[in-house]
């Protein structure tokens, strides 16, 4: 078999997924699952997660791309209301667009169907290009520019292929394996079958989280498997290759259940920090004639907020959201009052470092 003659076949895979040396691994990343899962229990509002740490994935996800961004340009480019930003910061948000529209999705329907993806990658590509219908993409080295791999150029086939990995994403008859196994197995096949012209690597990135919803081991999308990816760039690529060129399954499914559990860790060690970021917060807030609960999930919502922001999620009126951040940005208070063209934003510091200390 070589790489430019393989293809793929519809799922189940054939042979045995699950060594001795697969359960092993598989145990300890649920046990890291299971915590960070509960952890988020304890978050007095969990979701105020999905408008910091999706960000965080957008710009991991977006870097192994070759997309690269700051975490200033990606918080500046939520406070400009509609203000030139740069071309990474406006991909990156529309990753974290992409997720977001994935895990509503999931929510709506209890599903994910291969329309459902068609729609995420619409929503990160800002086209709807669909389905590749035209022959000719090939994925290639990087360095070398040689051709490692040819799938499937078939309109037909593609589909046939997107419906299968449909059925063994929803239907757990067709495989009994673990969630994770099956969850690394999907991502291999959509990676391999490379449905769309573009956004297929960001695309099967996004569906790792989603699937890790679906099967209810998070209630939230916050584990991140980019990272980790970035972090070992070569050993993904070639973990993928190395399916389609032996047949051999375990090297590529180790190292993605390795990922789970190493960014469980490192989701877990991050919702702490801000668990306790957001008690010490509290503690200065109630200092103010203002404090109010709200007021404090907002500062965690957007480490980089502006008056708009405050008034609408507050219910309060301009001058009043106003007031409130000016006096929280007073020296030595708990914001940082930055100007931006005609008009302010205010950073929660503490909030921001913590956040960019991940990468």
């Amino acid at each position: 078999m070589t790489a430019s003659s393989w293809q793929p076949t519809p799922l189940p895979p054939a042979g045995e997924l699950e060594t001795r040396a697969i359960l092993k691994k598989l145990a300890t990343a649920h046990r890291a699952l299971a915590e960070l899962k509960g952890i988020l229990g304890t978050l007095p509002d969990a979701e105020i997660l999905l408008h910091t740490l999706p960000l965080q994935e957008a710009k991991d996800s977006s870097a192994i791309e070759n997309i690269i961004t700051t975490h200033d340009e990606l918080f500046q480019a939520a406070v400009q209301a509609n203000a030139p930003i740069t071309q990474a910061a406006k991909e990156v948000q529309n990753y974290a667009a992409a997720l977001q529209l994935g895990f509503d999705l999931i929510r709506q329907h209890g599903f994910l169907s291969s329309n459902h993806l068609v729609q995420v990658q619409a929503a990160l590509e800002h086209n709807n290009a669909g389905y590749r219908r035209l022959p000719g993409t090939t994925l290639k080295n990087d360095k070398t520019g040689e051709v490692i791999y040819t799938p499937p150029q078939d309109h037909a086939t593609i589909l046939d292929l997107m419906s299968n990995l449909e059925q063994y994403l929803n239907n757990d008859n067709l495989s009994d394996a673990d969630p994770l196994v099956k969850m690394a197995v999907l991502h291999f096949q959509f990676e391999s079958i490379h449905p769309f012209y573009d956004g297929n690597g960001r695309t099967g990135r996004i569906l790792n989280i989603l699937y890790l919803v679906l099967k209810g081991l998070l209630d939230l999308p916050v584990l991140y498997l980019s990272r980790f990816i970035t972090q070992h760039k070569a050993d993904y690529y070639h973990h993928l290759q190395q399916v389609r060129d032996t047949g051999n399954w375990e090297p590529w499914l180790l190292y993605l259940i390795a990922g789970v559990e190493q960014t469980a860790q490192e989701t877990i060690a991050l919702i702490k920090a801000m668990r306790q970021l957001m008690q010490q917060t509290q503690q200065q807030l109630r200092g103010y004639k203002f404090y109010s609960q709200d007021l404090l999930y907002h500062l965690f919502r957007y480490p980089y907020t502006r008056i708009e922001f405050v008034q609408q999620e507050l219910g309060v009126s301009r001058l009043t959201a106003g007031a409130y951040l000016n006096q929280l940005a007073a020296p030595g208070g708990l914001l940082q009052k930055h100007k931006l063209g005609k008009s302010n934003y205010y950073v929660n510091q503490p909030l921001f470092e913590l956040l960019a200390r991940l990468g």
